[in-house]
C-alpha cells in the first residue's frame, strides 16, 4: 500500500515531464512523508506500543497500584477530618494552614502540568483528523470556559446556602424571642449554648451545623485577638454582633460550596487518571504511575479534607465524602483493567474524550487552588499578621509545586 501511494504521487509527475534533478527531489520529498504518514497510521491502529507490553506483570503491578494510591488518598483526607479534635492539627492552627499551602501547590501543579499537558497532548494527537483539532488551541479553550463555571456555581452555591443558613438563623432568633417572653431562665441557657465551639449543635440542615454556634465561636476567636494584628478585638463582639454573624454566615457558606465544588474537580481528574493507568499494559508506564498518584492523592486528600473540616459537615457526610474521594482513583483503574483488551488509546473517540476532559480537570483545578485555597488563605488577615507563617507558607507552597511538577519527568 506504501508503494502504491508513492507511485500515485508520483505518476502526475512523470506524465507531464519534469526534469531529472526536479523528479528525484520529489521522490525524497515524497517517499518520507509517505513513510512518517504509514507510521503513524499503524501507530494510530495498534494503539499502545508493544516496547515493554507485559500483560501478567501489569495486571498485578495494577492491584499494587490499587492499594497503595487508596491507602495515600484515605489516609490524606483522613487526617484532617481526624486531627481536627487534635490541637496540632485544627484548622486554626498554623501547622495546618503550611501543609494546606503544600497541598494547594499541588493541585495547582496537577491543573498547568499534568491535565492540562495532557489535554494539549491529546488534542494534538496526529491520529485526530487536521480539522477542527489544528485550527483551534482547544485545550486551553475548555480549561478556561471550566474556569468560568466554577466560579458561576461558585457564586450561586455560596448564595444558596447563605439564604438557608439566614433563613435558618431567622427562625431560631424567633423562636428564642418568644421563648425569653415567656420565662427568664432561657436566655442562660441561650448563653451556655453559645459557647459551644462550632459543630456542636444537632440543628442546620443541608449538612450545615447552626449558624448561632459558628457566631459564637467567630465570637471567641476575635475575644482573644485572634484574626487581628495589634488585639484590639477583646470585647469587641458584642458591639458588631450583627456585622460578625453576616460574616459568619458567609464564611460558612463559603467553606461548604468550596468543599464540594473541590472535591467534584478532584474526582473528576480522579476518575481520569485512573482509567489511564487501567487501561496501560505497559509496567514501564505503570510503575513511576503507582507512586506518583500516590504522592499525588495523598496530598490532593489532605486539602479536600482540610475543607470538609473546615466547613463543619456533619460526621456522616463528611465519612461520605472522604470515602467518594478515596475510592474514585481505584475505581478507575478498575474499570480500565476491565477494558483494557478492547481499548485503544489513540483511537480518534478516545483522544477527543481524554483531552476535553483532561483540559475542564484542569480548568477546575486552577480555580479551585488559586481563588478557594491560595487567595483565600494567602491574602487573609491572618497571614498579613504573621511574618513567620507567611515565609512558611510560601516556602510549601512553592515545594508542592515544584515537586508536583518535578513528577512529569516520569509520570
Amino acid at each position: 500500500m506504501f508503494i502504491v501511494d508513492v507511485l500515485w504521487k508520483l505518476f502526475p509527475l512523470y506524465t507531464f515531464g519534469s526534469e531529472t534533478d526536479s523528479l528525484s527531489e520529489s521522490i525524497l520529498q515524497i517517499v518520507p512523508e509517505e513513510m512518517a504518514s504509514s507510521t503513524t497510521k499503524i501507530l494510530c491502529d495498534a494503539g499502545e506500543s508493544d516496547l515493554c507490553r507485559d500483560d501478567s506483570a501489569a495486571f498485578l503491578l495494577k492491584f499494587v497500584a490499587i492499594a497503595s494510591i487508596l491507602l495515600a488518598g484515605a489516609a490524606g483526607v483522613a487526617i484532617p477530618l481526624v486531627g481536627r479534635n487534635r490541637r496540632f492539627l485544627q484548622t486554626e492552627g498554623n501547622l495546618f494552614v503550611a501543609a494546606k499551602a503544600f497541598a494547594a501547590g499541588v493541585i495547582l501543579a496537577t491543573g498547568f502540568v499534568h491535565m492540562l499537558a495532557g489535554g494539549t497532548e491529546a488534542l494534538s494527537n496526529p491520529c485526530l483528523p487536521d480539522y477542527p483539532w489544528s485550527k483551534f488551541p482547544f485545550p486551553g479553550f475548555f480549561a478556561m470556559i471550566a474556569a468560568l463555571v466554577t466560579l458561576l456555581v461558585d457564586f450561586m452555591g455560596t448564595q444558596y446556602y447563605e439564604r438557608k443558613q439566614e433563613s435558618s438563623s431567622s427562625n431560631q432568633a424567633a423562636s428564642e424571642a418568644s421563648g425569653r417572653e415567656e420565662t427568664s431562665v432561657v436566655p442562660v441557657v441561650d448563653r451556655v449554648n453559645e459557647n459551644k465551639v462550632f459543630g456542636e449543635e444537632d440543628g442546620g440542615g443541608i449538612h450545615i451545623v447552626g449558624i448561632r454556634a459558628h457566631a459564637a465561636h467567630h465570637r471567641h476567636s476575635h475575644s482573644n485577638g485572634h484574626g487581628t494584628c495589634d488585639g484590639h478585638a477583646q470585647g469587641h463582639s458584642h458591639g458588631h454582633g450583627h456585622v460578625h454573624g453576616i460574616s459568619d454566615v458567609e464564611n460558612g457558606a463559603r467553606h461548604v460550596v468550596v468543599s464540594q465544588i473541590l472535591e467534584l474537580g478532584i474526582v473528576s481528574h480522579s476518575i481520569i487518571i485512573g482509567l489511564s493507568l487501567g487501561v496501560s499494559q505497559s509496567p514501564c508506564t505503570i510503575r513511576p504511575l503507582i507512586a506518583a498518584l500516590s504522592f499525588h492523592q495523598f496530598f490532593e486528600g489532605f486539602a479536600l479534607g482540610g475543607c470538609i473540616s473546615q466547613a463543619q459537615f456533619r460526621n456522616k457526610s463528611a465519612t461520605i465524602m472522604a470515602c467518594f474521594f478515596a475510592l474514585t482513583t481505584p475505581v478507575g483503574i478498575g474499570i480500565g483493567t476491565a477494558v483494557a483488551s478492547s481499548f485503544n488509546s489513540h483511537s480518534p473517540g478516545a483522544l477527543v474524550t481524554e483531552g476535553i476532559l483532561d483540559s475542564l480537570s484542569a480548568g477546575i483545578l486552577v480555580y479551585m487552588a488559586l481563588v478557594d485555597l491560595i487567595a483565600a488563605d494567602f491574602l487573609s488577615k491572618r497571614m498579613s499578621c504573621n511574618v513567620r507563617l507567611q515565609v512558611v507558607s510560601y516556602v510549601m507552597l512553592f515545594l508542592g509545586a515544584g515537586l508536583m511538577s518535578a513528577l512529569a519527568i516520569w509520570a
